[in-house]
């Protein structure tokens, strides 16, 4: 059975339209979920992940993992796992055992993502970060399956391009 597909484009003229789109999508997860992130060196895919940690209730500071590969913490609402994967080749990413994390009690978001594609979960909502000059952003989401087609969908109705 084909996979449903949807697609957004969320307009970010600001850090705070940015932020707007990672407080819409964590208020919609649930574990399991995995959002895979592309984009530019410096187009605002860490940030986008702090702006998700804080709203489901991370404590703390969250940064880049990228030499560390994966951080997990704890939200108030479920478990955040944060990687970095953009240094990681693909035999030494299908090491980690990335499915404890994809198929686990937390929400993952995945930096680089489309350096692992092939080792990432068949259904998943995939942002891909452009950037724009000084603040501004086009952020393209792609959901994968149903669940996160739909989610496309109440993106677009929220919204989107705005």
């Amino acid at each position: 059975m084909e996979q449903q597909i949807n697609q957004a484009i969320w307009m970010a003229n600001t850090e705070q339209d940015t932020i707007a789109l990672a407080e819409l999508l964590a208020a919609w997860v649930k574990p399991g979920v995995i959002l895979a992130l592309d984009g530019d060196l410096g187009a605002g895919k860490t940030r986008f992940s702090q702006a998700f940690a804080k709203a489901i209730g991370v404590k703390g500071i969250v940064n880049s993992p990228t030499f560390t590969i994966i951080k997990e913490y704890e939200g108030e609402r479920l478990p955040f796992y944060h990687m970095d994967v953009y240094r990681l080749s693909q035999d030494e990413a299908d090491e980690l055992g990335l499915d404890d994390y994809f198929f686990g009690d937390g929400v993952t978001i995945v930096e680089w993502a489309s350096l692992i594609k092939e080792l990432l979960p068949a259904e998943r909502l995939e942002l891909y970060i452009e950037h724009l000059g000084d603040e501004a952003r086009r952020i393209q989401v792609t959901g994968i399956g149903e669940g996160y087609a739909s989610w496309c969908r109440a993106v677009n109705e929220m919204g989107a391009g705005r």
